[in-house]
């Protein structure tokens, strides 16, 4: 059973019988769900929906739409007659569908990002040497590296929260899929790209300060890879709005990917986001998943193939949380939604080990940021990516905030 339309105003729900003997009201129960930024708020039964096998059929669903927030309707299908393996009552599947409404953005990260008041005693000093910049206030220190344009330190309430600098990241361990692309991608040497800064320019602007970087990703032996602009913008709380402009040179090939990459203190070792989930989703990998709020251990988002790879991340987010046993927390919002992986192993080590067995943990919680990931696609053994699940724009942007 699909839905084939669904029209918010009257509530004219369409759906179509795929089965090839039974009618969906002696097959199925159908039970829907209505939730906003991955909370219900509504939900109900639809009662004796008839539909001869491949034939459509049409009844009434009418909800009460929430204004603002990530809203969905969900079906779930359940079965109804006893089977020869399965007993009444069993799941059978879902399906979600997107409503409209006057603002989309999930709400509670737009709260959290927002609101406080901006006073003279949370002034964020600014100092410099010959390396770095220092950025610092009553409530944080931050030090970004003037050679790659990216922070090295996160300092808040006394502790240092990242252990290794930040990277720009375009790597990805190959996956089973990626067997042929991996060879295009080594020739690129994507596997050895790192930042090199042109140009920072420090802004100071009321309580806050603009940071305007001119950077590339590079790699020996190869031109440029990325010629970029980004932009920090850190507040008097410590948020930092972060844009990312990118144009890539057309002689490369598509990317694996293209965002950021934190190593934070191991002891952020607890999630909660709101996207795809609960299992590992992709751009042609998530009709599985569903939208949702969902909460894991960090250890418990790594999908142990036996050949490591590429593995965990979690496709159209657009609010998440890293929490500490100290109860502090990592909050990121993206203005565009975006990917996460978050693992105690680096892609480094999930590239170069042949078994699951050999992986060693980092000493880090190894975050990913992506505005863009590569799809999986079947070229193993099947046809190469579709060009739609690719990552070979010329030009890339990712938008988001940090909020420590």
């Amino acid at each position: 059973v699909r839905i084939v339309s669904y029209d918010e105003k009257t509530g004219k729900l369409v759906l179509h019988n795929y089965m090839d003997f039974d009618d969906m009201k002696d097959f199925l129960e159908i039970r829907y769900e209505l939730t906003q930024d991955g909370t219900m708020v509504e939900e109900g039964s639809l009662t004796d929906v008839s539909a001869a096998p491949h034939q459509d059929t049409e009844t009434e669903l009418v909800l009460n739409i929430p204004e603002t927030g990530r809203v969905y309707m969900k079906l779930k299908y359940y079965l109804k007659k006893k089977m020869p393996l399965l007993q009444p009552g069993h799941e059978l599947g879902f399906e979600e569908w997107k409503l409209h409404n006057e603002d989309d953005r999930n709400q509670t990260p737009v709260q959290y990002m927002q609101g406080g008041e901006m006073s003279a005693a949370n002034k964020i000093r600014v100092t410099e040497n010959h390396v770095s910049f220092r950025f610092s206030s009553d409530k944080f220190t931050y030090v970004l590296d003037k050679r790659t344009g990216l922070f090295t330190e996160f300092e808040t309430a006394g502790k240092k929260r990242m252990n290794h600098p930040m990277e720009l990241n375009i790597w990805r361990a190959p996956t089973d899929n990626d067997m042929f692309l991996k060879e295009e991608w080594k020739k690129a040497h994507y596997d050895e790209a790192y930042t090199r800064a042109y140009q920072i320019e420090i802004v100071p602007d009321h309580n806050t300060i603009r940071i305007q970087e001119h950077l590339a990703v590079v790699a020996d032996t190869v031109q440029k890879i990325l010629d970029m602009k980004l932009t920090w913008e850190i507040d008097c709380f410590g948020r930092i709005k972060t844009s990312i402009s990118a144009e890539k040179d057309p002689e490369f090939p598509v990317l694996p990917r293209f965002g950021l990459r934190l190593f934070l203190d191991k002891t952020w070792d607890e999630v909660t986001y709101y996207g795809m989930g609960p299992q590992e989703s992709y751009r042609d990998k998530h009709q599985a998943s569903s939208h949702g709020l969902y909460h894991s251990k960090v250890a418990d988002l790594h999908e142990d193939y036996i050949r490591p790879q590429e593995n965990g991340s979690h496709w159209n987010c657009s609010g998440l949380a890293l929490t500490t046993s100290d109860h502090r927390s990592l909050l990121i919002s993206g203005t565009q939604n975006f990917s996460f992986n978050a693992s105690r192993y680096t892609q480094e080590e999930l590239t170069t080990k042949a078994h699951s067995f050999e992986l060693e943990k980092s000493p880090y919680t190894v975050l990913c940021l992506d505005g863009y990931m590569s799809g999986c696609g079947s070229n193993s053994c099947g046809p190469a990516l579709a060009k739609k699940y690719r990552v070979d724009q010329d030009k890339l942007t990712f938008t988001f905030t940090l909020n420590f």
